[in-house]
């Protein structure tokens, strides 16, 4: 294949053929390596956090009863859902767990407590996004259909409202993700038909009914005339577990320093240049042991690109491989802090906002943290 990365935004350098061949052939290893060594620490891992999750729901369940301790038990409860949603259920239904032969941690029949159906949600992220990623055009996760995340996205006087699409998005973050597959977008452009959707619809209203009924029907019953707390307790971590995922997967994809790709420069891509899309078109965040475990080490969003079926709990180690590949083929690492990544996004969902400005005026480009030696 000819190597046409010299025109990847954000990054300067370009490997050859050969390089992209050898690069592949290393992540491979790695991933191989990964694979023949899963055993029973990544079993237990897993299932102590089930088993933690499940504990803190239950905390929370119990607290409602006491008023006093509301907060105590929307903190427990967010705990759970946070949980929930990122170091389990992202990760088990990417099938980082199918090897233990465990149902309940099986990709095909885990069930996770959000409104998106679980089947769809694999279809757009697991095969959509971790395919094309962030290849414009093809990866409708840039955006997710409601902003506009890179100057190559043509601008119109719709992207004014950027930030507020954006502050409503991460407030009702998994009513975004479970509309994501209507492509409403699509069928606004003309580019889809409403008939084309009817497949979605029975398993999409048959999970927000039974999330609808448990958190704010079934289990605010069951406290009897403390309901109207319950209700909004768990309304209120339900909204704790959007905003954190919301910013978590935000800072994985969007801050400066990622790149995207036209779909010319991913045709007849080999294996190496996959992980090469994969590596510029993600970002990390660093923090320690418990931030990872709440972030499902999507805060090593580059490794989780990287190697999508490995477990979540091996990529700090993996992180540490990664970057010394990087270094010696002279390629970015995008990686800082929480507070960092966010303010890199923030920026960028305000800047898109605006029309891009005229060629010769724009200001310097954005340097990422180095790779450390």
């Amino acid at each position: 294949m000819s190597t046409k990365t010299s025109t990847m935004k954000t990054n300067n350098t370009t490997l050859t053929d050969e390089q992209l061949e050898a690069f592949g052939e290393e992540l491979d290893a790695i991933r191989q390596r990964v694979l023949a060594d899963l055993g029973e620490e990544d079993a237990a891992y897993i299932r102590d956090v089930v088993k933690r999750r499940q504990q803190f729901e239950v905390a929370g369940r119990a607290l409602f009863y006491l008023p006093p301790l509301w907060p105590l038990a929307v903190a427990s409860l967010s705990i759970s859902k946070i949980l929930d949603n990122m170091e389990i259920g992202h990760n088990v239904m990417h099938g980082q767990y199918d090897w233990m032969g465990d149902p309940g941690l099986n990709s095909r029949m885990y069930d996770w407590d959000t409104v998106c159906p679980g089947e769809q949600w694999k279809y757009s992220h697991n095969y959509i996004h971790h395919t094309y990623t962030n290849i414009l055009g093809k990866d409708r996760d840039i955006g997710y259909g409601i902003l506009r995340m890179d100057e190559d996205q043509p601008w119109k006087p719709y992207y004014l409202g950027n930030p507020v699409y954006a502050l409503l998005l991460m407030l009702f973050f998994e009513w975004g993700v479970a509309l994501h597959d209507l492509e409403v977008e699509n069928i606004v452009a003309g580019r889809r038909k409403l008939e084309d959707n009817k497949p979605l619809y029975p398993g999409l209203i048959r999970k927000i009914r039974n999330q609808a009924l448990k958190d704010y029907l079934l289990f605010p019953a069951l406290t009897g005339p403390l309901f109207p707390l319950t209700l909004a307790g768990n309304a209120t971590a339900n909204l704790v577990r959007n905003i954190w995922a919301f910013n978590i997967i935000f800072c994985g994809h969007f801050p400066a320093g990622v790149s995207t790709f036209s779909q010319e420069e991913c045709e007849d891509e080999n294996r190496g240049h996959w992980y090469y899309r994969q590596l510029l078109g993600s970002a990390n965040i660093t923090g320690g042991k418990l931030f990872h475990l709440m972030s499902g080490n999507l805060s090593h969003q580059i490794e989780h690109h990287l190697f999508p079926d490995l477990p979540a709990r091996r990529y700090p180690e993996l992180a540490v491989e990664v970057r010394e590949i990087c270094e010696r083929y002279g390629l970015q690492y995008n990686t800082g802090r929480l507070s960092k990544q966010l303010f890199s996004v923030a920026s960028k969902i305000c800047r898109m906002a605006l029309p891009n400005r005229a060629a010769g005026s724009t200001g310097p480009a954005p340097v990422a943290e180095p790779v450390a030696a």
